[in-house]
Formats: structure tokens, C-alpha cells, sequence
């Protein structure tokens, strides 16, 4: 995989070492409990796990992260469409009609597009902070009014 994401860990080890779930997030400046929802979200992401659940992840994983990482975050994808973009579907009884719909991007990272309500994945920050928003907005309207 061919990623122009630089992968500085700065920590002496081999580019070709396994990184743990902590080195990862550091790398990525991401949390480690959205790393592991990645997993649940994206079959293709599927980092070792040793006795105790402890996850190594392979330098095709980290590729696969940065990859992800892009999509959500710069591209403004929602998790479904950076799925649909990586050719991964999601494995669940729900999706059993599996739709060949086309991977589309959001028009922007400032606007990016609501998840439909089936779809209980939080599309990113930005989205769930608009619908915070609007919420706060009309029930002070509500409240206003009443």
C-alpha cells in the first residue's frame, strides 16, 4: 500500500515493527477506543491480538489507519461512506440487502452529510457538533416561545 501519510514514530524501532493500540493512537493523535470502534466498523482492519486481547498492529494496518483517518477526517467522509470507498462492508444481520451503491464523498469537511438514522456510527465531531447545536437552538426556541 502506497500511503503519503508520514509514519514517523520517532521511537527507534524497525518500520516493519509491530506497533501497539497506544503507539498507534499517539501516531495518529486519535484516541485508542476509536481505534478499536474502527475494528468493529471496518472488517478490513484487523490488527493481531495476542493472549489477553493485548493488538499489534502490522505496518499494513497503520497504512490502513492513516487511510481510514484521511477519509473521515480531511475527505469529510462519514464512516459508511469511507466503508463503501474501501470496499469493506460492514458485517451484520442489517445489511443483509447488500446495495451496490457507489462510494460518495461528502462536498466538504466543513458540511459533511448526515448518516441516515438507521445507521447508529457517529458520522465525526464536526456533524455531531451541528446536531448538538440545532438541538440547543430550537429548544431554546421552544422554550422562548412557550
Amino acid at each position: 500500500m502506497t500511503t503519503q501519510v508520514p509514519l514517523d514514530f520517532a521511537d527507534g524501532k524497525d518500520p516493519q515493527a509491530f506497533r501497539t493500540i497506544g503507539e498507534v493512537a499517539q501516531a495518529f493523535g486519535l484516541r485508542q477506543h476509536v481505534l478499536r470502534y474502527w475494528e468493529e466498523q471496518f472488517p478490513m482492519l484487523r490488527p493481531l491480538k495476542r493472549a489477553g486481547g493485548r493488538r499489534y498492529y502490522r505496518p499494513e494496518d497503520v497504512h490502513l489507519v492513516a487511510e481510514i483517518s484521511r477519509l473521515l477526517y480531511k475527505e469529510g467522509f462519514t464512516i459508511r461512506g469511507a466503508r463503501q470507498a474501501l470496499g469493506g462492508k460492514k458485517p451484520s444481520a442489517a445489511t443483509a440487502g447488500d446495495g451496490a451503491a457507489p462510494a460518495v464523498p461528502v462536498a466538504s469537511a466543513a458540511s459533511p452529510e448526515p448518516a441516515p438514522a438507521s445507521d447508529k456510527a457517529p458520522d465525526s465531531a464536526a456533524v455531531s457538533l451541528a446536531k448538538l447545536r440545532d438541538l440547543r437552538d430550537g429548544l431554546a426556541q421552544a422554550l422562548g416561545e412557550g
